[in-house]
C-alpha cells in the first residue's frame, strides 16, 4: 500500500476499528451532541442482497434511527422530526462520494385539520391527550389522533445540488406513504403484524425500469450485545469471552427495545454503475442550521418549530460502531458532521487504534494487542474492500460499508453468522456477509472483535495476498489462536427476523 493511500487509509481503519468496537453495541448514543436528539440518531446501516424467495435480483438497504425505545413510552411513542431530512446515500464508483442518494422526508398531522380528536366533556369538546382514539387496524385509520406520512426523493450526484425526484407508489402513483403508529399494545392494535405489512408500499424509483419497495416504521431493535457488561470495561472474566461453547451464555441486553426503520428495496442494476458491481453506502441525518420553537402556534394547534438555513449532518453511520469506539471523544461530533471523502482528518484513530490497548487494561491482558503498525488489516476489512471479495476497481479510503453485488445470497438458514470472516477462519462458501455489506445475521461484534486484536492475520491463506499487508501474520498476534475466538456472549444469529423485506422482526408492543 502506498505511502499516499496510508494518509487517507487510516480514517478507514479507525472505522473499522471502530466496527470491531461494535463488541460494545450498535451505534446507540455514540457521541455527545446526538445524545440531546434522539430522534436523528442512526443506530444502524444494513445493505445486502436480497435473500428473500424470488428477491435476489435486489439489495436492501436499512438504516434504523430512535436507539433504545422502550415499548411502553406513550403517550407521544417515537415519531420522526419533521425537521430533519434523513438519507441513505450510495457510491457506485469508488471515490468516496455519494452517487445517489435517498431523502426521506415526514410529516406529522393532527387529526379534525390540525385540531386533533376532541370529546364531549359537559358542555364543550375537549381535546385528547392520546395519539389513538380507539382501535387501530387500517391505514389512515379514524381513530388514529396522529398520523405520520413520508415522502422519499431520490437525488442523483452531489446530495445537494440538482433536483429530487420523488419516489410514487406503484398502485395509484401517490408520492407521499404512510408510516404505521408504534406499537402501543394489543387492545390498541390486535395484529401489528398485519397492521404494519399494509405498510409496505411498493414503489416506481425515477430512473428505474423495476418497481421497489419502502417500508418506514417501527421495528425490535434487531441488534444483540451484552451492552451493560461491554461498558463497563468488559465486566466479564476472560474465559468468558474466549469459549466459543459460552456463545449465547448470556441475555442480549437490547433484546425489549425497538427502533425505527427506514427501508428500501431497490432492483441491483439500479444501483450500480457501468462495469462495477461494488457499491458503498451509508446513512445520514441532518437539521437545519436555526432551529426555533414557535411560542405561540394557533389556538387549538401544535407547536411548531421554525427553521432555516443550509441543512448541517449532525449524524452518519456506515459500519458499525465507528464513532462509538474507535473515534476519540473529543472528534466524535466532528466525525458525525463529516463525509467519506474527507475521511482522512482522522488517519490516527485508525493506523493508531485506541482499542486494543483499552482492552488490554479492561481485560488485565498487557501486550495482548497486535503489533503491525500500521494497521493495513483493518484498512483494508473496513476502508478499502478486501481484495477478491468487495474492493473497487478504484480505492479511496474511507469509511462505509462496502458490498459485492456480484456475490449471490445465501439463504437465511444457510448463512455463517461471521461472515467473511468465518469464510477466513475456517473455510466455507458464505462471501454475502459482513464486512462484505452487512445482514441482521451478522454477527458483527465478535467479528469485530476479532478482527481489531488480529484474528485476520491467523486467517487460512495468505494474508497479505489478500490485501492485509505483509506485516500481518501469526508473530504480530500475541494472542494467537485465542484473537479468532473472541465473543461478547451474545448470539446474533438468535435475534428473531422476517423471512422477507422489510426483514427486521415485528416491534415489542406495550402490552402482551
Amino acid at each position: 500500500m502506498t505511502s499516499s493511500l496510508f494518509r487517507v487509509a487510516p480514517v478507514a481503519a479507525a472505522a473499522a476499528l471502530s466496527v470491531c468496537g461494535v463488541v460494545h453495541a450498535s451505534s446507540h448514543r455514540e457521541a455527545p451532541f446526538i445524545t440531546t436528539s434522539p430522534k436523528v440518531d442512526a443506530t444502524d446501516f444494513y445493505m445486502f442482497r436480497s435473500y428473500e424467495a424470488n428477491r435476489t435480483g435486489y439489495v436492501t438497504l436499512i438504516a434504523n434511527y430512535q436507539p433504545l425505545q422502550d415499548a411502553y413510552g406513550g403517550p407521544n411513542y417515537f415519531a420522526m422530526d419533521p425537521n430533519a431530512l434523513y438519507e441513505i446515500h450510495i457510491d457506485n464508483t469508488g471515490d468516496g462520494q455519494e452517487d445517489i442518494t435517498f431523502q426521506f422526508r415526514f410529516k406529522n398531522t393532527l387529526a379534525a385539520n390540525g385540531h386533533g380528536v376532541a370529546l364531549p366533556v359537559g358542555d364543550r369538546n375537549v381535546a385528547i391527550p392520546l395519539v389513538q382514539a380507539g382501535t387501530v387496524s387500517g391505514v389512515k385509520d379514524a381513530n388514529l389522533n396522529l398520523t405520520e406520512t413520508f415522502t422519499v426523493g431520490i437525488m442523483r450526484g452531489d446530495r445537494r445540488r440538482g433536483n429530487v425526484a420523488l419516489l410514487s407508489n406503484a398502485a395509484n402513483g401517490a408520492t407521499t406513504f404512510d408510516k404505521p403508529v408504534d406499537n402501543i399494545g394489543v387492545k390498541t392494535i390486535p395484529d401489528y403484524p398485519a397492521y404494519a405489512a399494509r405498510h409496505v408500499h411498493a414503489v416506481n424509483i425515477p430512473g428505474c425500469g423495476t418497481p421497489g419497495k419502502v417500508f418506514v416504521g417501527q421495528r425490535k431493535d434487531p441488534f444483540a450485545v451484552n451492552l451493560g457488561t461491554i461498558f463497563d470495561l468488559v465486566n466479564a472474566p476472560v474465559a468468558t469471552i474466549t469459549d466459543p461453547t459460552l456463545i449465547g451464555a448470556v441475555p442480549n441486553t437490547i433484546d425489549d427495545k425497538n427502533i425505527t426503520t427506514l427501508a428500501l428495496e431497490v432492483p441491483t442494476s439500479c444501483l450500480v454503475a457501468q462495469g462495477e458491481p461494488v457499491i458503498g453506502g451509508w446513512t445520514t441525518a441532518s437539521l437545519r442550521q436555526a432551529r426555533l420553537l414557535d411560542p405561540t402556534p394557533k389556538p387549538g394547534h401544535q407547536a411548531t418549530e421554525k427553521t432555516g438555513g443550509a441543512w448541517t449532518q449532525v449524524s452518519r453511520l456506515g459500519m458499525p460502531l465507528v464513532n462509538e469506539v474507535v473515534i476519540g471523544l473529543r472528534d466524535k461530533d466532528r466525525f458525525n458532521g463529516s463525509k467519506p471523502k474527507d475521511d482522512a482528518q482522522f488517519a490516527t484513530y485508525v493506523t493508531n487504534p485506541t482499542l486494543p490497548k483499552l482492552i488490554e487494561i479492561a481485560l488485565a491482558l498487557p501486550n495482548a494487542a497486535p503489533t503491525n503498525y500500521p494497521r493495513t488489516d483493518l484498512v483494508t476489512t473496513f476502508l478499502t474492500g478486501i481484495k477478491g471479495v468487495n474492493q473497487p476497481a478504484r480505492v479511496v479510503a474511507s469509511e462505509m460499508l462496502r458490498l459485492n453485488t456480484a456475490i449471490a445470497p445465501v439463504a437465511f438458514a444457510q448463512q455463517n453468522r461471521l461472515g467473511v470472516v468465518g469464510n477466513l477462519l475456517a473455510g466455507g462458501n458464505d462471501n454475502a456477509g459482513f464486512p462484505n455489506g452487512r445482514r441482521p445475521k451478522d454477527d458483527v461484534v465478535d467479528i469485530s472483535l476479532v478482527a481489531v486484536m488480529g484474528g485476520l492475520c491467523m486467517a487460512n491463506g495468505d494474508a497479505d495476498a489478500l490485501g492485509f499487508g505483509p506485516a500481518c501474520k501469526p508473530s504480530a498476534v500475541p494472542l494467537k489462536e485465542t484473537a479468532f475466538k473472541l465473543h461478547d456472549a451474545v448470539d446474533q444469529a438468535v435475534v428473531p427476523l422476517l423471512a422477507g423485506f422489510p426483514y427486521l422482526a415485528t416491534p415489542v408492543g406495550g402490552t402482551k
